[in-house]
């Protein structure tokens, strides 16, 4: 099945959003073409993305005037309800009732992050700032639902259109910012923590009679092995510790070995330290040095406390060779930061011009749900389970983040494994 789509304009913009709709979402071909002629004339599936109607035999949608920009201006933003779900960009006298091309393309590319706005205490983008979170659809893969009303309506026109319809996928990933509690952490460090916070635990952990709370790896592969599944590692390498960077340092053996287990097993990524946002340098040294613990070429990112700032964040990780980045969400509050549950090429909104830079977007932190929404687990176990739905409804793909310390025994997080396994048994 092929797509011929008129476009009075060349639009870089234009291209970028029907390769994602058409190719990425729904398996199918789509030629953008600004030959009127060649458009008439064609026989099959058309679509009229221009300032009139041309012939009776396509289905129109108006344009707005978006994708036709190369400037980053303010848009007039006015979301109004289809089908019980917000749109926006409405437009009268088309086939659909709004230009679901400028609208995706808008959340798709995060164009409001590039808007003059309020950053949070980490400076980061602010989600109260985000249309999404304004007018309720947070918690909605909206594009994906758009897309498949936009199916609909094609079929309705031209019955004969078909479209390769995606399976559902689950892929859980996890950081590790704090690789162990107690252990290997040396005679300073766990005396210090021992003076702040007098442990038994820690003793015992420490002289080797007790299991460090943290350390969960074999029970993780436990429960990939027992459903199947293929999950992505997010190590932190950083060559000295600060305020927000507390893993175990890389020339420590024990760190090394686990990188190494990993790496033998699963995919693995660089998580950079929060001291690599602030050097730039540091970015570079980090991924080699996964690079040298792993044996393997490091491709993957997701970022410490999920802090970038577009365009300049994932411009580093494209000059480090970086190609598959895990980091739009938000480290503040559950929910789909770019409005998708389908990866994505990330459209550089300055250059414009699309990248090659594969974005996966999560929905779903538990921590997030722990310390930001305040969640005990079960009500965190109903939230991740309605995401679960929502990318399931879709054929999308559910991108969940965990931590080793949430997943083990401190008693800070009692009730937090076991919440995991449930839903796991769940969707399997």
């Amino acid at each position: 099945m092929k797509v011929l789509l008129y476009a009075q304009n060349y639009s870089p913009r234009l291209h970028y959003i029907c390769a994602f709709i058409f190719k990425e979402v729904m398996g199918v071909e789509c030629t953008v073409s600004c030959d009127l002629e060649e458009f008439k004339s064609y026989r099959g599936v058309k679509i009229n993305y221009s300032n009139s109607r041309v012939c009776e035999n396509e289905f129109y949608i108006f344009p707005v005037d978006l994708l036709f920009q190369n400037n980053i201006v303010p848009q007039p933003v006015e979301c109004f309800k289809i089908n019980n779900n917000q749109a926006f960009f409405k437009i009268d006298h088309a086939d659909f009732s709004f230009d679901i091309f400028a609208a995706s393309f808008y959340l798709l590319c995060r164009y409001e992050e590039y808007l003059p706005h309020q950053k949070d205490m980490y400076g980061r983008y602010a989600h109260e700032n985000s249309l999404a979170f304004k007018e309720g659809f947070l918690h909605l893969p909206l594009i994906n639902i758009w897309a498949k009303s936009f199916v609909a309506a094609l079929q309705n026109k031209f019955p004969s259109f078909t479209f390769i319809q995606h399976a559902f996928r689950f892929i859980p990933t996890y950081d590790i910012d704090i690789a162990f509690s107690y252990k290997h952490k040396g005679l300073w460090r766990n005396a210090g923590g021992f003076l702040k916070s007098p442990s038994l635990e820690r003793i015992m952990v420490v002289c080797g009679w007790r299991k460090d709370p943290f350390d969960t790896y074999d029970w993780m592969d436990v429960m990939h092995k027992k459903f199947q599944l293929t999950p992505v590692y997010f190590f932190i390498v950083a060559a000295k510790n600060g305020l927000y960077d507390k893993n175990i340092l890389p020339a420590n053996k024990a760190m090394w070995q686990l990188v190494k287990k990993h790496a033998e097993k699963y995919a693995i990524g660089i998580h950079p330290s929060w001291q690599s946002g602030d050097d730039a340098s540091l970015l570079k040294q980090e991924i080699v040095q996964l690079k040298t613990m792993s044996e393997q070429e490091i491709t993957c990112c997701r970022q410490h406390y999920i802090r970038f700032n577009l365009p300049e964040g994932y411009r580093r990780l494209l000059n480090e060779g970086i190609t598959a980045d895990y980091s739009m969400g938000y480290g503040s509050i559950n929910g789909f930061r770019a409005s998708v549950a389908s990866s994505f090429y990330w459209f550089d909104l300055k250059k414009n011009e699309t990248s090659s830079l594969r974005i996966h977007p999560f929905c779903f932190m538990e921590a997030n749900a722990y310390y930001e929404q305040k969640l005990t687990a079960p009500e965190a176990y109903e939230e991740l389970m309605q995401y679960y739905a929502a990318c399931k409804n879709v054929n999308g793909t559910l991108i969940t983040i965990w931590h080793n310390q949430m997943l083990g025994r401190d008693k800070l997080y009692n009730g937090w494994p076991v919440m995991y396994e449930n839903f796991l048994k769940a969707i399997s």
